[in-house]
């Protein structure tokens, strides 16, 4: 690996170290924990646009799909690059806060940062406002997995940019058809589908509001 590489993996590491234990324990905790985070304001996009347009619920539905995506992408790669942990390849650098991965366990490129990029886009597209706080919470997940010394910066980097790539990719893709079998959902005749998709803006395309049900009766009548 390159020396300007595994000298900032170096750095970083000492900087970790220098940090007090509290800060080491926040990051430790961070670097798993927000993942979670994530598939929380996953649940939080999905049930908003359930009363948005069809487009704005497949865009929703599709941020995790991309973010599956990606991590599936970044798992084929890693396999194929065979890269050791710097928490054994790097000599002189200071023992890793948390365990170093099991051999075979490869490091390129970091799957916690693909997938927290993936994640942190597909929610600002579904979601402009919160891309404010997805977005630096992809960027400190990634640094976190170089703090606490299982990744170089190199490894995350380009996480980062995999998961931006794909979720861009996915949801600009699949958007249109997605909308498409958001209209069908709704007008389904399975009760659990319709309330997966939701009922649209006001309830509309269902023929369940008052007024169209009154207008039914009138008919019969």
């Amino acid at each position: 690996m390159g020396t300007i590489d595994s000298d900032l993996y170096r750095g970083i590491t000492d900087f970790a170290h220098d940090t007090p234990s509290w800060f080491q324990h926040l990051m430790e905790v961070w670097t798993e924990l927000g993942l979670l985070l994530f598939v929380v304001l996953f649940v939080v996009a999905w049930w908003r646009a359930r009363a948005n347009d069809p487009r704005a619920f497949a865009v929703a539905v599709l941020a995790p799909l991309a973010t599956a995506v990606a991590y599936v992408i970044s798992e084929v790669v890693k396999s194929g690059i065979d890269e050791e942990r710097p928490c054994r390849a790097v000599s002189g650098a200071l023992p890793s806060l948390i365990d170093c991965p099991v051999y075979g366990d490869w490091s390129f490129p970091s799957n916690h940062a693909t997938i927290a990029a993936a994640a942190a886009v597909g929610l600002a597209l579904a979601w402009p406002k919160v891309g404010w706080l997805t977005v630096p919470m992809a960027i400190l997940m990634a640094f976190s997995r170089v703090f606490v010394g299982v990744h170089y910066p190199h490894d995350v980097a380009v996480g980062l940019l995999l998961g931006t790539l794909v979720a861009f990719l996915v949801v600009r893709l699949l958007t249109r058809p997605g909308a498409r079998v958001t209209e069908a959902m709704r007008g389904s005749g399975n009760g659990l589908v319709r309330w997966f998709a939701g009922p649209g803006p006001s309830g509309a395309g269902h023929g369940s509001t008052p007024g169209a049900r009154s207008r039914r009766g009138s008919h019969r009548r």
